[in-house]
């Protein structure tokens, strides 16, 4: 049996119905094509036998029944010819049916007289045409009923070739676990499946990046923090062999407390990721994203001021309504410019702006002044490092997963002149349900765009 929910099931019920409903309403206009050939075929026969009687040159007084035999054209036993006057409602050729006993009589009343209002009336037993009428309708029915039979099987069988590839790509992704991720082949996969496929191999892509990042994770963790563990451990160790004076005591102990701060530093990194990902299940909210991004640039300003650099804010359009999770956003807007002044040189200026391209994306970018990026390394892995700054090395890794989490893409590359960084988060407007129609970016801000790498 075949559950509510089967594909299968739902394929064999809706070609059956469709299969039926054809089959009814071709039984139903044959039939009628018959009968209407049928009863059309009659009516000519008796216009034509009336036409005769009209034209014969024989005066009938109203009342006179003729005998067919008479009348060499007809067949007689078969008709019934009267003269008779119609009815003041009735004019013209009228044609009727009627039954008497167990017989059916159809009939034509054609004008003969127009001074006397008389009628040619011509009755003609059909009951031989409603047995066949009969005989055909049955014949008709019969064929329908066998023909449910044929259209079950055949509708069972579709279905189930139907949904055959719908079952083959159901078990190739049952068998895959973590152990066992590849992408499907698309040349085994129906055309019309092509869409599903390519999004399947771009989550499977996703999922192993996900995974072979979460392996460097772990390992780095351990390797963090096993090494400054075993240097602390060495230290202590080597004080201890013998009594030292005390300025040497003291100084292990702030050593050791510089590595437990690097280590809770680490820790707190690590407990960033598990944050994360829980903010990924954080419920959306609609959001003003510029007065967002605003928010953060100010914020980010006055650290700036402090380290002696300059943070400028280009941020397009005024006002943008969309629906997102705003703690992914915060991470990956954080990251971007925490990275950006950390790198730039005293002096020197950041440059955080944004806009609206194509109708449809927003593109967020934060450029520095800074010693640019090192091409030879990953930098979206877990524990990955850029230049001789201090740092984890998570930061871009958190901020790539949370662009993943808000279906947007990030890229981080070195300006066309080698003197810093462009870090860029475009946004699909149409993933994010824009609540409010964007304002058109300014056509500063528009060139400003195409000049973002000079």
């Amino acid at each position: 049996m075949l559950s509510q929910r089967s594909i299968k099931g739902e394929y064999a019920k809706q070609l059956a119905f469709s299969s039926v409903a054809l089959i009814a309403v071709f039984s139903f206009i044959l039939y009628a094509y018959i009968k209407s050939s049928l009863y059309g075929e009659l009516k000519e026969e008796l216009i034509t036998e009336a036409t005769y009687v009209t034209s014969s040159g024989t005066k009938y007084p109203i009342g006179t029944q003729i005998n067919a035999y008479s009348i060499a054209s007809l067949r007689a036993g078969e008709i019934t010819i009267l003269i008779t006057s119609a009815p003041k409602r009735e004019s013209g050729v009228v044609f009727r049916e009627f039954k008497d006993s167990e017989k059916s009589y159809f009939q034509i009343q054609y004008p003969y007289d127009k001074h006397e209002n008389s009628y040619v009336s011509i009755t003609k037993d059909v009951s031989g045409i409603h047995k066949l009428l009969s005989m055909i309708l049955n014949s008709i029915m019969i064929i329908n009923f066998g023909g449910l039979i044929l259209i079950q099987i055949y509708a069972f069988t579709l279905s189930k070739i139907l949904s055959k590839p719908i079952l083959e790509l159901s078990n190739t992704l049952a068998k895959m676990n973590e152990n066992m991720l590849k992408p499907l082949e698309m040349e085994k996969i129906p055309e019309e499946f092509t869409p599903l496929g390519q999004s399947l191999n771009s989550l499977i892509a996703r999922l192993q990046r996900y995974m072979l990042y979460q392996k460097e994770l772990f390992i780095g963790v351990a390797h963090e923090l096993k090494t400054p563990l075993a240097v602390m451990k060495t230290k202590c160790e080597v004080v201890l062999i013998k009594p030292r004076e005390t300025e040497k005591y003291v100084e292990t102990l702030k050593s050791n407390i510089q590595s437990i701060n690097e280590m809770n530093s680490m820790i707190k990194s690590v407990l960033d990721i598990g944050r994360q990902e829980g903010a990924q299940f954080e419920k959306s909210e609609d959001l003003d994203i510029m007065a967002f991004l605003r928010n953060i640039g100010e914020n980010f300003l006055l650290l700036a001021r402090e380290e002696k650099k300059f943070l400028i804010l280009d941020l397009k359009p005024e006002s943008l309504m969309v629906h997102l999770q705003p703690t992914l956003l915060t991470q990956i807007i954080q990251n971007f410019l925490q990275n950006a002044l950390k790198f730039t040189p005293e002096g020197k200026s950041v440059l955080f702006r944004s806009a609206i391209f194509y109708k449809t994306k927003l593109r967020i970018e934060v450029i520095d002044e800074g010693c640019g990026l090192d091409g030879s390394i990953d930098i979206f892995a877990p524990f990955k490092r850029s230049g001789n700054k201090s740092g984890a090395g998570l930061g871009l890794f958190l901020a790539k997963s949370a662009a993943d989490a808000l279906n947007g893409t990030i890229k981080l590359e070195n300006r066309i002149d080698s003197q810093g960084t462009v870090a860029t988060l475009e946004l699909d407007l149409r993933e994010l349900e824009v609540v409010k129609a964007p304002k058109k970016a300014s056509s500063k801000a528009s060139h400003l765009w195409q000049n973002m790498h000079t």
